[in-house]
């Protein structure tokens, strides 16, 4: 799927709510989320970036941002379809998430990736050297424990 055929939204109406919940579903991390928690998360978040497919009108790529505006702000759920992997709407995402105005003017941008991931965000560029810096975390979910 070429990036070019694809339509930036900054929202994520209702009657996306469950394409959205079919590309969770395609991860690890959040493929046991619902819809009325993802009604909530979407209603918090500061940003968003979707990409719907035009031939389609299919949500193919996903990503969000929380952030104070001023010294942090965190990207979060960076997805892309399984099926559309490796057609560059990854890179499409970031560029369109990080671009955004309210993360122009943070001191520190932020996210949290496996280790085969490094690379491709290093591109865009974050780094994995952060100091003495540990990431922690506190959660009931066993999926997102260390285990």
């Amino acid at each position: 799927m070429a990036t070019e055929s694809v339509l930036v939204i900054d929202t994520i109406t209702a009657e996306r709510v469950p394409q959205l919940l079919s590309l969770y579903r395609s991860t690890w991390w959040a493929a046991r989320r619902t819809e009325a928690d993802v009604e909530r998360m979407l209603s918090a978040s500061d940003v968003i970036v979707g990409l719907v497919d035009v031939t389609s009108d299919r949500l193919v790529g996903f990503a969000r941002a929380i952030t104070d505006g001023v010294y942090v702000a965190v990207v979060l759920d960076v997805v892309v379809d399984q099926a559309a992997r490796g057609t560059g709407l990854g890179q499409r995402i970031m560029q369109e998430i990080l671009g955004r105005k309210e993360l122009a003017d943070v001191a520190s941008v932020e996210l949290v990736c496996q280790p085969e991931l490094v690379a491709f965000y290093g591109r865009f560029g974050f780094t994995d050297r952060v100091g003495r810096s540990l990431l922690m975390r506190r959660t009931p979910d066993p999926a997102l424990a260390d285990g």
